[in-house]
């Protein structure tokens, strides 16, 4: 199969266009044939090298985080999903790719595609959603009347996540561009910070949560607008013990972690809030709950380009200039 790969971990560098043997299909597993994959900046950290301390890929690898297909095969234990079916992932972070013609991911992890959506738009969400849900249901507990705080609301993660709020009936605040006040004020956005106007720390206070997915500044300064008890979950990192704790990483890695996060654990407990990192992980089950939520018309998907799969490179250069409103998008089939 056709697949677009790293060799090896390069800042910057060009993912290889390539044949690779279809993956192997285990029990537990669907086969799906890919027709839609989003790229996301997690895409660019790992080929960086970024994660190479927790997330320790065997190379060459096939990268791409979210897929959207028609099922062609099950395992032999596979019960909710038949081929034919039309479906949609994140699929676990040990087994990406979906840069690739065909991908087999774990049943947990699927849930079928929204019928009021494209194969183009389904792929699209399930990292940005998942990690939006993540974020504010589980670690947050968001709950009706509260004010939330998410920055990038034009992003990926920042689309979905000022929709997702909205439907919990949430107060949300967001920062973004000049060019894009009309896109998140579209969203639900009852507040809107334009970040070259504007200073959000000085126009915004008493919130209860904040998503972060900006650095270390934006970090520093969104613990100015919480209020005592509110909560600073960040995507972006830096990570802290808990995660390691939670992913079962040694002694080690959890001091390194506890010495990355160690400031901003510091500055939060001065303001008598919570920081969390959080590096979402994939769930069959949420993003069956999401698939509602599309349908419904509470959540829909925003696209800012689509291109075909021989642009891959081009896919993710474009994602990694930040200039995307919503996601990105490759044409596989």
């Amino acid at each position: 199969m056709k697949a677009f790969l790293i060799d090896r971990y390069a800042k910057g560098g060009a993912l290889r266009l390539g044949e690779s043997p279809a993956p192997e299909l285990r029990e537990n597993d669907v086969m799906l044939q890919v027709h839609a994959a989003s790229v996301n900046l997690l895409d660019a950290k790992i080929r960086d090298g970024e994660f190479r301390l927790i997330l320790p890929y065997r190379l060459p690898l096939i990268l791409g985080n979210d897929v959207a297909g028609v099922v062609i095969e099950v395992g032999s234990k596979v019960r909710r999903f038949k081929p034919g079916d039309e479906v949609y992932a994140r699929p676990s972070q040990n087994r990406i790719g979906t840069f690739a013609e065909l991908i087999a991911i774990s049943e947990a992890d699927i849930a079928m595609k929204p019928k009021n959506t494209t194969m183009e738009e389904a792929a699209s969400v399930p990292l940005v959603s998942l990690t939006a849900w993540q974020a504010l249901v589980e670690q947050a507990d968001l709950k009706r009347g509260q004010k939330v705080l998410i920055h990038a609301g034009s992003g990926g993660v920042g689309t979905i996540a000022i929709q997702l709020a909205k439907h919990i009936g949430a107060h949300v605040a967001t920062t973004t561009s000049t060019a894009n006040v009309a896109l998140v004020k579209s969203l639900g956005a009852d507040v809107v910070i334009d970040y070259k106007k504007d200073d959000f720390e000085k126009v915004l206070q008493g919130y209860d949560v904040v998503l972060n997915s900006l650095g270390k500044d934006t970090l520093e300064k969104s613990l100015r607008v919480l209020k005592p008890g509110g909560k600073l979950i960040s995507i972006s990192g830096p990570p802290d013990p808990e995660f390691a704790r939670k992913n079962g990483y040694g002694w080690l890695l959890q001091q390194v972690m506890r010495l990355l996060s160690a400031s901003i654990r510091r500055k939060s407990n001065r303001h008598g809030v919570s920081y969390s990192f959080l590096f979402m992980t994939a769930n069959g089950n949420q993003l069956e709950q999401i698939t509602s939520l599309i349908e419904t018309g509470a959540i829909r998907p925003i696209i800012d380009r689509v291109f075909p799969f021989e642009d891959t490179n081009e896919a993710l250069a474009y994602v990694e200039t930040g200039r995307a409103k919503g996601k990105v998008v490759i044409a596989v089939k």
